[in-house]
């Protein structure tokens, strides 16, 4: 694609900034913000991958993965600011998500271990994680908030921290988990994925492109329930100080 036809494409911005305008949404502003950046954000990283493919150097792609993990890590931890060590609690489980996802490729010969397969694929596994933190966290808090009063009476007759925050817990481990599941029981039948309509745009065989995309359909799956559960097992214990009193 020439970046004349790719500027043509700039009509499919156009149109939800008329219609905010005319129905007064407000958010032009936010549509326009959000074109440029794309536009710059996308660029800069084609250029930096571009040149990380082509020194297919370990030091390159593993600093592409920690600017990764630092940049999630640094939009989630606006989700979860009354959760004290979010911030960390965040970051290890990205790094264990990467670890646990590339560990599993490379050591059986999945996938080889070129900067071209492990940033892709990387980005895709970060960035589903990172969706996925918000969306526990954002259910996790209002859980909390919303059954206080049941959380305290629980911990008034003798029970533990972990007991009295389980449901809420549960709860908001699996409504973020729903999206994913629900997402991949109508693959294939209501929505052709990115990355295997990408493939087949670019000439591949629809089969190789079926056999990798359901490659990162298991992998988002074993990212959705690692994620979820983790960062809620790591968070729950700092809503509660040393007296196994609820922090309010």
């Amino acid at each position: 694609m020439s970046f004349a036809a790719l500027s043509i494409t700039l009509i499919f911005v156009i149109i939800p900034f008329i219609l905010s305008k005319t129905l007064r949404l407000g958010l032009e502003k936010d549509t326009i913000i959000a074109t440029m950046r794309s536009i710059i954000q996308l660029l800069a990283v084609g250029y930096i991958l571009k040149f990380v493919f082509e020194a297919d150097n370990l030091i390159y792609i593993f600093l592409m993965v920690i600017l990764m993990i630092g940049t999630a890590t640094h939009n989630v931890r606006k989700k979860g600011q009354a959760i004290k060590g979010i911030t960390w609690k965040v970051a290890l489980t990205f790094i264990v998500i990467e670890i646990l996802t590339q560990g599993i490729l490379i050591g059986f010969h999945i996938t080889p271990p070129t900067a071209q397969y492990i940033i892709s694929i990387s980005g895709m596994v970060i960035g589903n994680s990172m969706v996925l933190s918000i969306l526990f966290l954002n259910r996790f808090t209002a859980e909390v908030e919303a059954h206080q009063d049941e959380t305290e009476l629980i911990l008034s007759l003798g029970g533990t921290p972990k007991q009295a925050i389980h449901t809420q817990l549960i709860q908001s481990i699996k409504a973020s988990m729903i999206p994913t599941v629900e997402s991949q029981k109508t693959i294939g039948l209501v929505q052709l994925p990115g990355m295997m309509s990408g493939q087949i745009i670019a000439g591949a065989d629809p089969i190789q492109a079926v056999q990798f995309q359901l490659l990162i359909v298991f992998l988002i799956l074993t990212n959705a329930a690692v994620t979820s559960v983790m960062l809620g097992f790591l968070s729950y214990p700092s809503l509660f100080n040393e007296r196994m009193q609820l922090l309010k």
